[in-house]
C-alpha cells in the first residue's frame, strides 16, 4: 500500500530548514536562507511542504509582491524530491497554495518559468489556467545549472487570477481552424524542429506559436538550435505581446517534436473587470 501524501503548511525553524535540505538536493545551488523564509512567511508569505511516510518531498515557496497599487503572492519556488516526480505532486501543490492564498486575502498569484520547458506550460497554463502576456528577457543572467547552462534565462511570468471565471469556471477555448494562424517550422537535421524566418506581419484571433516538445533533450543533441529557438520565439512573443495577445493553453501533440501554444486576445477571456489592463 502506497503512503498517502499529506500536504500542510510550514512556520517553524525546523520546517524551513528541512525546505533548505531539499531545495538543496534538487538544484544543487545555495537555498534560500532559513531566516529569509521564516521573515517572508511571518509577513503575508506562504510556505507549503508535501510530505510521504513524514519526510518532506516536495515544497512551494510564495512571499507578497506589490506593484501599481495591486498586492499579489509571488511563486518563488517549487520543488519535488528527484525520486518522487511524475506522482502529481507539484499540481496538488499548487492547487492547495490556491486554497490557503484564497484565505490569506489574495485574488492572484504569479510566477515564471522557460516559456520553451513545454511540460511546466501544460501545467500552467491549461491545467492551473494562469495566463501570460509578460516576456522577461536574460530574467536572472546566464544560468550554470543543468537546467539553464548555456542559454539566456528568458521567462514567461504568468499571472493566475484565482478568483476569476477564467480559472473557476473555466470554458474551454476551441480552436477555430479556418481562421488560427499557425506560426510555421520545419524538420531540420536529425530530425529535430526548426523555426524559419518568421514574417511577424501575421494577425488573427487565434495564434498557434510552437516550441519544442522536448527542449533539455534538444540542448543535449544540438544547442546551437536551441540557442536559435530561444532567440526566434523570443521575437515572436514579445511581438505578440505587444499586439494583446495572451498566452492561455499549450496545445500537446502526440508524437510530434512540437507542441503549440494558444494565444489569444486579453479582452476574450472570463476575467473580471479588476483584472483587465
Amino acid at each position: 500500500m502506497s503512503p498517502e501524501l499529506q500536504l500542510r503548511t510550514l512556520h517553524s525553524v525546523e520546517e524551513m530548514g528541512l525546505v533548505k535540505e531539499l531545495e538543496e538536493i534538487i538544484w544543487k545551488w545555495d537555498a534560500v536562507p532559513v531566516h529569509q523564509t521564516l521573515t517572508a512567511i511571518r509577513n503575508g508569505g506562504l510556505m507549503l511542504g508535501a510530505f510521504l511516510d513524514g519526510k518532506l518531498v516536495g515544497f512551494s515557496y510564495s512571499f507578497p509582491g506589490f506593484l501599481n497599487g495591486k498586492v499579489y503572492l509571488c511563486s518563488h519556488t517549487l520543488g519535488i524530491h528527484p525520486d518522487h516526480r511524475e506522482k502529481g505532486i507539484g499540481y496538488k501543490l499548487k492547487e492547495r497554495q490556491k486554497t490557503e492564498a484564497e484565505k490569506m486575502g489574495y485574488d492572484m498569484l504569479t510566477w515564471t518559468y522557460d516559456p520553451l520547458e513545454s511540460r511546466n506550460a501544460y501545467l500552467n497554463l491549461s491545467k492551473l489556467r494562469s495566463i501570460c502576456n509578460t516576456y522577461i528577457v536574460n530574467s536572472y543572467g546566464n544560468g550554470e545549472d543543468e537546467l539553464n547552462k548555456g542559454l539566456p534565462t528568458d521567462r514567461f511570468k504568468v499571472e493566475w487570477w484565482i478568483n476569476s471565471g477564467h480559472v473557476e469556471n473555466p470554458s474551454p477555448i476551441k480552436i477555430d481552424e479556418s481562421s488560427a494562424f499557425r506560426v510555421p517550422h520545419e524538420k531540420g537535421e536529425g530530425g529535430l524542429p526548426r523555426l524559419g524566418d518568421v514574417d511577424l506581419s501575421f494577425s488573427a484571433k487565434q495564434i498557434l506559436a510552437p516550441v519544442p516538445a522536448f527542449f533539455q533533450q534538444m540542448k543535449k543533441e544540438d544547442l546551437g538550435l536551441a540557442a536559435d529557438w530561444r532567440m526566434k520565439t523570443r521575437t515572436i512573443f514579445q511581438r505578440l505581446f505587444d499586439a494583446g495577445y495572451t498566452a492561455v493553453s499549450l496545445i500537446r501533440n502526440e508524437d510530434a517534436p512540437v507542441h503549440h501554444y494558444l494565444l489569444v486576445k486579453r479582452s476574450e477571456l472570463q476575467l473580471d473587470e479588476a483584472t483587465k489592463r
